[in-house]
């Protein structure tokens, strides 16, 4: 996240069947897609993506670029395509967008990939992460697990859930756009690009659900199973209690509100990348565990995330997706403009 300053349990899946209320949630293909999200996956994702040879994923960098290759190729291997009208991954983001609090950068990449929808394809649901960090300094490697590699791997999860539904004739109605931007760290310039160069039409982006920093807890909330939930009923009425839904017959976390207090002296719902989608009218889904002690410090590795989790938020979030994509109606948008 950009610093300011610069169980399944068997009883669930019985209420799922018996809710009719909740169709796209009935049936094996659900269920298959949403166990195939794990601890033991996140973590080997994980690893990888925070190591010390990305050297932080600094925007531009070649440790980013790495990263960047190695969540393509798990695309490629889970037989994810970029969009049609994409000749590559790669939406090139040129170095004069990318005039960030500290200085320029080189140029860089935000990578797509897209699961094209069954019934309604031009209608897109939105998942997105930022995979940049904030490299190196004084010799010592920002490794970035939490912020933003959780989101980064929690994308490729999700990714392979909604491919495994496919795959076996149950794909999304609605098409999913995996998103990772570029740029986060010096001012969700990834994302800003792609609001201004969108791949498919805004007026066609149903919801944006943004990860940004899931697999850790702040000091308020060690030792509960929750996750801070921000923005989810700023434009649409709907959202939030779809997401809410889905949390109830499904991982069952607390849900925490505090950061859509519009007096909250951190502002977190201008923060992340989400926001660019909301300034242009499209809901939003922030989900965020909180400021900890190792926020943008090299102590931000691997072995301090709690997968677990980490795997229970990524497990809410595909569900949440999972119904914005199969759902007979688009969500409304009627919330306030004033939170754009």
């Amino acid at each position: 996240m950009r610093n300011p300053k610069y169980l399944i349990l068997p009883l669930a899946f019985a209420l799922l069947q018996s809710c009719a209320a909740n169709l796209s949630y009935t049936g094996a293909p659900f269920k298959k897609s949403f166990e195939s999200i794990t601890s033991e996956e996140l973590k080997t994702h994980l690893y990888i993506v925070a190591a010390d040879d990305m050297e932080g994923r600094d925007t531009g960098s070649e440790g980013q670029k790495k990263a960047g290759r190695y969540v393509i190729n798990e695309y490629q291997k889970m037989g994810i395509s970029p969009p049609r009208s994409m000749t590559n991954f790669y939406q090139i983001v040129p170095k004069e967008a990318l005039m960030g609090r500290r200085g320029n950068l080189p140029q860089s990449e935000n990578i797509l990939a897209f699961i094209e929808g069954s019934e309604k394809p031009e209608e897109v649901i939105v998942i997105s992460a930022h995979y940049d960090h904030v490299g190196m300094s004084n010799g010592e490697i920002y490794n970035g697990a939490d912020d933003d590699g959780s989101g980064t791997v929690a994308l490729l999860e999700i990714a392979e859930a909604f491919q495994l539904a496919k795959k076996s004739g149950q794909g999304p109605k609605r098409s999913v756009l995996f998103l990772h931007v570029t740029g986060e760290e010096h001012g969700l310039l990834g994302s800003k690009y792609y609001a201004e160069n969108p791949v498919f039409p805004l007026v066609n982006t149903v919801a944006n659900l943004n990860i940004d920093m899931i697999g850790r807890c702040d000091p308020a909330n060690c030792g509960k199973d929750y996750v801070y939930v921000i923005g989810s009923e700023m434009l649409s009425s709907d959202l939030k209690k779809i997401n809410e839904k889905a949390n109830k017959v499904t991982t069952n976390l607390e849900l925490n509100y505090k950061y859509d207090d519009p007096n909250d002296k951190d502002r977190l719902y201008y923060r992340s990348d989400h926001y660019n989608f909301a300034k242009n009218g499209i809901p939003v889904i922030f989900y965020f565990d909180g400021i900890h002690e190792d926020y943008h410090k090299p102590s931000d590795t691997p072995d301090k995330i709690d997968y677990a989790s980490l795997q229970k938020r990524t497990q809410l979030i595909f569900a949440t997706a999972w119904e914005l994509a199969n759902r007979k109606e688009r969500i409304v948008v009627d919330g306030n403009k004033e939170s754009r």
